[in-house]
């Protein structure tokens, strides 16, 4: 079989490898579509991992199912997500399974950017989904991101009226505006140094776009009747944007940090103002099942779809192009690799 091999940004290889022996309680899944994610993209993070075949958003047909596996058969159209929680130790129960200690050593093999995966029985047990009918592979694709959105959502406390700002306007950032308004957000602004990115989130329903250099703190307090954002979301890791947080955030506002950061990574904070409004910093990492089960009922219900999501389609062949392109940023928003016509 075919898969896309990282050795780093700048050498991706498409090569030959074996299809995956699967074992009791696994599948063996053919990847339809698959998401190029943000960390797909970061040099530093990339580096951590490689060489490996990336590729942790696919969606697929199951071609074989393990022994003991009763909930899937071969033709089932499935998500399956890169990781899973044991859903019994303290971290499960208390609603946090990305931190429980089985999550992260089940993975996808060798990675969803290749002909054939193999799922681990956790995965198959707990974090696999069919896809409904009428959904494409690329809607089932967006399960995953779509979830660690929601997440993200859910821990910005978004509620109906709320004013919501969202730094950094690539697919992640727009995902974030779509669920803030699904959530009830009645005013969405976002901030960008991208003009094609500002257009795509107009496109999607932001309410004001502008570049950082016209100062979003002063506009969400123009927006907000001299109050500020309710909630804002950091995609950026830049310190600039953090601060910027900060500043535009509303008396008892939550900023959200969403995205990875270098480990070497370090911000200021000036915790005299930030502690006399009463902020909450949160990060949001990942997902689990719950959110993701959440995610495929909003795709199914329409709130997201990959024809307003998805700007570029590449086959598997030509994965080192669906690199190149989604690191091109401008009108480029989301990079989905498929493998049959269209991820159909």
């Amino acid at each position: 079989m075919k898969a896309a091999l990282v050795r780093s940004l700048e050498e991706i290889d498409v090569v030959e490898m074996p299809v995956p022996a699967i074992g009791p309680g696994e599948l063996l899944v053919e990847m339809k579509a698959v998401g190029l994610c943000g960390s797909d993209l970061a040099p530093w993070y990339v580096a951590a991992k490689v060489p490996a075949v990336l590729g942790h958003e696919p969606a697929g047909v199951v071609t074989e199912v393990g022994k003991g596996v009763t909930a899937f058969r071969p033709g089932d159209r499935v998500f399956v997500h890169h990781h899973a929680a044991c859903g019994r130790c303290r971290f499960c129960e208390a609603g946090e399974p990305v931190m429980c200690p089985a999550w992260k050593p089940n993975r996808l093999h060798p990675g969803g950017l290749a002909d054939f995966f193999r799922a681990e029985a956790a995965t198959v047990a707990t974090d696999t989904l069919l896809i409904p009918d009428g959904l494409s592979f690329e809607d089932g694709a967006l399960a995953e991101p779509v979830a660690c959105a929601l997440k993200a959502v859910d821990r910005g406390a978004v509620k109906p009226g709320d004013f919501v700002a969202v730094i950094g306007l690539g697919s992640s950032g727009v995902l974030l505006g779509l669920l803030a308004r699904e959530a009830g957000a009645a005013r969405l602004i976002g901030s960008d140094p991208d003009p094609a990115r500002r257009a795509s989130a107009k496109r999607l329903g932001f309410d004001r776009l502008l570049d950082p250099s016209e100062g979003l703190a002063s506009v969400a307090r123009e927006e907000s009747a001299g109050w500020g954002a309710d909630a804002v979301f950091v995609l950026p890791y830049a310190a600039s944007a953090f601060e910027t947080a900060v500043e535009a955030a509303a008396p008892a506002g939550r900023v959200v940090l969403y995205s990875p950061v270098p480990p070497d990574t370090r911000w200021s904070l000036a915790p005299h103002t930030a502690y006399l409004r009463d902020l909450s910093l949160r990060f949001s990492y990942s997902c689990g099942a719950a959110e993701l089960k959440r995610a495929m009922a909003l795709i199914a219900s329409g709130v997201v779809r990959a024809d307003r999501i998805v700007t570029h389609r590449v086959p598997l062949a030509e994965a080192p192009e669906a690199f190149r392109l989604a690191r091109a940023r401008g009108d480029v928003l989301k990079v989905m690799v498929t493998n049959g016509s269209r991820g159909r």
